[in-house]
């Protein structure tokens, strides 16, 4: 700590000699009068260049192609115009004071400082997403601030200077800050590209929801094990050494984890198959039903018809039967009883619930239309059944029975055929007077 208090005196005492010699230099004041010229050159440029720019890079109304949105993208930058030409107008004028005088120290210092204005303007005005503009403020700025002042260099022998030690593992905490940086920077550009490629692959139609899933998983995987490799390389770690480490934790990891592996191999097959996926209503061996709403590594997640989500874990669906309801898109097969009177002339029954139930959304003519059948001949009426298809499970806002059974009781009403309920006969024995009889009944 003692080092580094008298290393900031130091710099501090440094600096001020460096200021004292700048004001009592006739060639510093010419370079000062030179970065105010380079400032007031770049604010009237900028007012009449912007306008401009922002004409000719400006996409027209409404296109929302990839080009329209990059030059949408680059009109956000149009705030840095100002200190950027302040910088080049700089650099000009530091090629003529190191020509005529022999020394340009002032005119760099403030180029670095138009730099850490440009700095400032992109953390504050531009950058909006949050972990960048936190990256911004806590890296860019201070390295910018420490650049402009010349203590960069020192400030990095420094880092690199100090050690830390874990075991026997030692390293600089300029590594560890690099790293740190490093890392977080490329796993949101990792998770940043990861959500654009899954927005990509999602939208092509052409591919099975279990084609883009997989698509997407790869992608994920490929990324972000690219940003690994990358960070293991940004911080000097061997490769190879780090295969042998990963194999021996592999081992381990292994068979502690064997459900695991197992459910994240059964569900890249799944994935390849096609056998199930998102959308699709299953029924597992155990009981378990409902809509796949999401397909993970691990297990799959079902939505019930009540809201409910359960997590089957991939294995089960490969090593139990499943039954798919909806397996690209194929249609099922449902029925619907009913019965009429015994005073009904039943040959004019199917054909007039057949074409009542045809009439009713969502009920296919193919594979075959519907099909009334006689069934029995009941205690109460005789018992029919009419078979229809429809796309899909008869659940949920699929919901198509109630609306047949509708459809039979309107057919029925309006050709006044009566839809018997039970009834019963009962026989009295030992009435008064000796006699007997039969009353019919009904509930």
């Amino acid at each position: 700590m003692e080092n580094l208090v008298d290393s900031a005196q130091g710099w501090a005492l440094q600096g001020w000699e460096i200021a004292q010699g700048w004001l009592t230099s006739p060639a510093a004041w010419s370079q000062f009068a030179l970065l105010v010229v380079a400032w007031l050159a770049a604010v009237v440029a900028a007012k009449r260049l912007a306008p401009l720019l922002e004409r000719v890079i400006a996409p027209p109304a409404g296109q929302a192609h990839a080009l329209a949105k990059a030059r949408r993208f680059a009109l956000i930058f149009l705030p840095l115009l100002l200190p950027l030409l302040a910088y080049g107008f700089t650099a000009i004028g530091e090629q003529v004071t190191r020509s005529l005088f022999g020394s340009g120290a002032v005119i760099a210092f403030g180029k670095r400082v138009f730099l850490l204005v440009v700095a400032r303007i992109l953390v504050r005005d531009i950058v909006t997403e949050p972990f960048l503009r936190l990256l911004g403020r806590y890296v860019l700025l201070p390295v910018a601030a420490l650049y402009a002042l010349g203590l960069l260099d020192l400030a990095t022998a420094w880092l690199a200077g100090l050690t830390v030690t874990m075991g026997n593992i030692s390293f600089s905490a300029l590594a560890l800050l690099r790293g740190v940086i490093a890392g977080a920077v490329l796993f949101w550009l990792g998770r940043w590209s990861n959500d654009q490629s899954a927005a990509y692959i999602g939208k092509q139609d052409a591919l099975r929801p279990a084609t883009r899933t997989l698509a997407a998983k790869t992608a994920e995987i490929a990324i972000f094990g690219a940003a690994f490799l990358l960070l293991m390389n940004i911080m000097g770690v061997s490769l190879t050494s780090l295969a042998v480490i990963g194999g021996a934790i592999g081992v381990g990891i292994g068979f502690g984890l064997q459900q695991i592996a197992s459910n994240f191999i059964s569900g890249v097959i799944l994935l390849l198959e096609g056998q199930a996926t998102v959308g699709d209503y299953v029924e597992l061996d155990g009981g378990e039903a409902g809509t796949i709403v999401r397909m993970t590594a691990r297990a799959i997640i079902l939505e019930t018809v009540d809201g409910r989500w359960i997590v089957v874990p991939n294995e089960h669906f490969i090593t139990t039967r499943v039954i798919n309801y909806s397996d690209a898109g194929s249609a099922n097969r449902y029925e619907a009883d009913f019965s009429v009177s015994y005073d009904t002339d039943i040959n004019i029954v199917p054909a007039i619930v057949e074409k009542a139930v045809a009439a009713v959304p969502k009920v296919l003519s193919h594979p075959e239309p519907p099909d009334c059948e006689l069934r029995a001949f009941g205690d109460s009426g005789v018992e029919f059944a009419v078979e229809f298809w429809i796309n899909g499970i008869d659940a949920g806002e699929n919901k198509v029975t109630p609306h047949v059974l509708f459809a039979i009781w309107n057919a029925l009403k309006a050709h006044d055929i009566e839809i018997p309920y039970p009834q019963r006969v009962v026989h009295h024995r030992g009435l008064p007077g000796g006699g007997g009889g039969v009353m019919p009944t009904a509930p």
